[in-house]
């Protein structure tokens, strides 16, 4: 299998880290790339997402994209396919995909429906949602972001249909 790259993105809670983590165990030689780990970097003078975000906070974001891309890039240089995942909303989807050098890339976004999102972030421990609400990412997700990719509503599949329709389903960007 030909090295590549894997952009999975949704919004918070549509199961990401689930997904990417499963997708990238089913790969022969494979790494998994966590956008937010760029994020947590920052120890000082993080600016993080928030409506109305001030414009360090909108560079931070597109250097967070960078360099998950350059790391996806030198995982694939390496013979690896890098599966990253990340919330990649807006035109910054676009912006993205540009950063990433490797072909073949693939673009996925898991857009289950609003309900099954909020009944997923209810379940966990962990919680995504701050000054956002599901409704708001999930509009910002459907009336802002280019269709780029496969667009998959996974609400009502398992993670392993998930990946199966991810692997048979998907086409590489030009």
């Amino acid at each position: 299998m030909t090295a590549a790259v894997y952009l999975i993105t949704g919004i918070q809670a549509a199961g990401k880290s689930t997904v990417a983590q499963a997708l990238a165990e089913r790969l022969p030689r494979s790494a998994h790339v966590r956008g937010d780990a760029f994020r947590r970097f920052v120890v000082n003078g993080r600016e993080d997402m928030r409506p109305d975000p001030p414009a360090q906070a909108l560079e931070q974001l597109r250097l967070r994209h960078r360099l998950a891309a350059q790391t996806a890039d030198a995982y694939a240089d390496a013979g690896f396919t890098a599966v990253v995942q990340d919330v990649v909303l807006g035109d910054f989807l676009p912006y993205f995909v540009d950063q990433i050098r490797t072909r073949p890339r693939y673009v996925v976004v898991l857009a289950p429906h609003p309900d099954a999102v909020a009944a997923r972030e209810a379940g966990r421990a962990k919680k995504a949602y701050g000054p956002f609400t599901v409704a708001d990412l999930d509009t910002g997700l459907r009336t802002t972001t280019p269709r780029l990719g496969l667009w998959l509503d996974s609400a009502d599949l398992t993670v392993d249909q998930t990946v199966d329709a991810i692997l048979e389903q998907s086409h590489p960007l030009p």
